[in-house]
């Protein structure tokens, strides 16, 4: 128990201070999961737009792969992408693997399903209100795809947040493509379970903290937004 409460105050100590090796492994881990998240949603609000809107054969399929996809295992994410990134793989020329871009590629992967399947069902509720009404003045796609998007704008920034969310927390598929390499490719995640088995509690506890911090502003945002689109929405 004493050592225990020991690591704590390292632990507190280590994030009050500043310490570099602290925020460097923050930094990354922040930079890597916003540009996955910013990637996913690029390709996953274009996707979800899509199919709410579009009416084509095989789109129950395509909704329920989408769906199913949201759970896509995050080792086996990493694995195809690093057989796709490898030496021996169709993009091994790159040089990639174990580098942050392999990172920001394995989270994008595993979160487009997600925001691509969340946005789906936002827009698509959002269009059976505007349908008839598109129809009756002659909307063409692409403007009430637009239309859709901005008007729920708020919802989507709560699927955007639930993305990086997901991506920040993610480890097993930034670990086989990153490799944890110290000042190059260790963010939070990878960090706490190599301290951890290192037996280094105060940096593992110090990193736990910041990552439960940011779990935590991220829900608080999400309320934030969903009240706010609520308040609109009543307006």
């Amino acid at each position: 128990m004493q050592d225990f409460a020991e690591a704590f105050r390292l632990a507190f100590t280590l994030v009050l201070s500043g310490d570099p090796d602290l925020l460097e492994i923050i930094g990354l881990s922040l930079r890597v999961s916003l540009s996955a998240m910013l990637i996913s949603c690029a390709f996953g609000l274009a996707i979800g737009a899509t199919v709410a809107v579009l009416r084509f054969p095989g789109r129950g399929a395509v909704i329920v792969l989408m769906n199913s996809l949201m759970g896509l295992p995050p080792v086996v994410v990493g694995l195809v992408v690093y057989l796709m990134l490898s030496n021996a793989g169709p993009l091994g020329f790159l040089q990639l693997l174990y580098t942050p871009t392999a990172m920001i590629i394995a989270q994008s992967v595993l979160i487009t399903p997600i925001i691509a399947a969340l946005s789906r069902q936002v827009l698509e509720d959002l269009y059976s209100e505007y349908a008839e009404q598109f129809r009756s003045l002659c909307v063409p796609t692409h403007t009430a795809i637009g239309a859709l998007l901005w008007d729920a704008r708020y919802s989507l920034l709560t699927v955007a947040l639930a993305g990086f969310g997901r991506a920040v927390a993610e480890v097993g598929a930034v670990i086989i493509v990153g490799g944890n390499i110290a000042h190059l490719t260790r963010v939070m995640t990878t960090a706490i379970a190599l301290e951890t088995s290192k037996g280094d509690l105060a940096l593992a506890m110090a990193l736990g903290m910041v990552l439960l911090t940011i779990a935590i502003l991220v829900n608080a945002s999400v309320m934030a937004l969903r009240s706010t689109a609520a308040r609109h929405a009543y307006a």
